[in-house]
């Protein structure tokens, strides 16, 4: 870590001093931030120890619906007044797992929910199937970057980075240094706690040091800005603070969409993909399994609006599916869910190239999708980070973590996961049992975003899976954009 700490402050030097030369201002305003300076954009995320009151429920640690809806409402602020409509550069956030919450240890996902609306109001454009030379499609949606430094890189930070809650690591100042150091105008916009922003703020300031800077949180509706001009042949470079009022009121109900989402009937006899119904009696290999245990698996929202195409995020078709699950769902899940998990957002994802040739995203769409439903039934909400998804051993892993623990008996769970998954992971649990119905667990169709599977352990460890549920959201008929808030 010594190491570590060393060569980040050396880049973080060289990049500040490359890029500034002396000293800065602080002004207040209101208009758009100029393009052709490197814009540091810090929206502060409610946590437990800094929130405007009524944003956060104290005992999950995660948004209430108030918080939800100005999330919502900032998006627009952001993309309308601080950017002036033009696209995003990136997007960073927190990584969830660093920044555990009450004796339950909840992972923080408001930084990340709190800035995915305005993802969606971005574009970006990435390659198809095919990779390198493959037609490029541009969609709307925008990467999240959330993820853990490259242990291969000696946990050194990536420009695709997230960001850890505490600085001790020095990870969030290398990622700084890196963007200082490239110097590349453009829009940079930070979703984290206040104790996190107000950090990278201060490691600014340690070269900009006229820079006046807020010394106390004032609540959610304030967003910072340090745009950084470069210097010249005849001018020195400088570092201005804005700080942006977006004077929200957010309503405290359930945010309720533009127009509502078509409706669409779940599996029949005749349709696809077909019914199916699988049974596994328990045995002496099944001992261990846990008991009266039900499990509702459902796929991320819609991601692919061209074959091969993938940022790691959903597209904004999805955010429509995300914010209309919890009214899709109601009633139909029964018992309904006393829990909710997903795969760690955290996680990297070889995507689809970009047209500077990145394929490596944080894999945030899963845990995207069921956040809001977590947040309109206040459901305790937590992240798998124990092992990696796209591991040879992860169905495997998934079983025995899911399935084979007793912390998880007695209890019914609601799981966002990647769909390709859910075959194998039913396939590994049935070669649990000597005599099931089948050894194979049917695929997944590709275009499928809206079936349920359900999966059912009794007393006595007796299993059964089934497809009869679903959202009953039309997938074809969303939205290309997302919705306006």
């Amino acid at each position: 870590m010594k190491i570590i700490s060393v060569v980040c402050s050396r880049f973080l030097i060289l990049a500040l001093t490359l890029l500034a030369g002396c000293g800065g201002n602080s002004s207040p305003g209101t208009t758009a931030l100029s393009a052709n300076n490197v814009n540091l954009i810090f929206v502060v995320s409610p946590d437990l120890a800094y929130n405007t009151p009524g944003d956060i429920q104290p005992d999950t640690a995660n948004l209430t619906s108030q918080g939800l809806n100005r999330s919502l409402q900032m998006a627009s602020y952001l993309k309308h007044q601080v950017l002036g409509e033009r696209n995003a550069t990136r997007i960073y956030t927190l990584q969830p797992m660093s920044h555990l919450q009450t004796a339950n240890n909840y992972p923080d996902m408001t930084a990340i929910t709190y800035i995915q609306q305005f993802a969606m109001l971005n574009q970006i454009t990435l390659t198809g199937a095919g990779g390198y030379n493959s037609p490029l499609y541009t969609a709307n949606s925008f990467p999240l970057n959330a993820s853990y430094a490259d242990p291969a890189l000696g946990e050194q930070a990536l420009p695709y980075q997230g960001l850890e809650f505490s600085a001790t690591s020095h990870n969030n100042e290398l990622l700084l240094g890196t963007l200082l150091y490239f110097n590349n105008p453009g829009f940079y916009v930070f979703s984290a706690p206040w104790e996190t922003i107000n950090s990278l703020m201060a490691t600014l300031k340690k070269q900009y040091t006229n820079l006046t800077l807020p010394t106390a949180y004032t609540g959610s509706n304030q967003v910072y800005a340090i745009s950084i001009k470069s210097k010249t042949a005849t001018t020195a470079a400088s570092a201005s603070l804005v700080t942006f009022n977006s004077n929200l009121t957010p309503l405290a109900s359930y945010p309720v969409l533009p127009e509502p989402v078509a409706s669409a009937a779940c599996p029949g006899p005749n349709t696809t993909p077909a019914l199916f119904n699988i049974t596994a009696t328990a045995g002496a290999t099944t001992t261990g399994i846990n008991t009266n245990q039900t499990m509702y698996l459902i796929r991320h929202a819609e991601a692919h609006p061209w074959s091969g195409w993938d940022d790691g995020n959903y597209v904004a078709a999805g955010q429509w599916r995300a914010l209309a699950l919890p009214n899709a769902l109601k009633g139909k899940l029964n018992p309904a869910p006393s829990v909710v998990y997903s795969i760690d957002p955290a996680q990297l994802y070889p995507g689809s190239l970009t047209i500077a040739g990145n394929s490596n995203f944080s894999y945030v769409r899963p845990s995207l999708t069921v956040a809001p439903y977590a947040i309109a039934n206040n459901l305790p909400y937590y992240l798998v980070s124990q092992f990696e998804l796209f591991g040879v051993t992860s169905p495997a892993d998934t079983v025995q973590y899911f399935f084979f623990n007793p912390a998880f008996s007695g209890k019914t769970i609601l799981l966002a996961w990647e769909h390709a998954h859910f075959p194998p992971i039913i396939t590994a649990l049935l070669a649990k049992y000597p005599n099931p119905s089948v050894k194979t667990a049917p695929s997944w169709p590709g275009t499928d975003y809206d079936t349920i599977w359900r999966v059912q352990l009794d007393g006595s460890g007796n299993l059964t899976v089934d497809n009869a549920l679903c959202e009953g959201i039309d997938s074809a008929s969303l939205p290309v954009t997302a919705p306006q808030f």
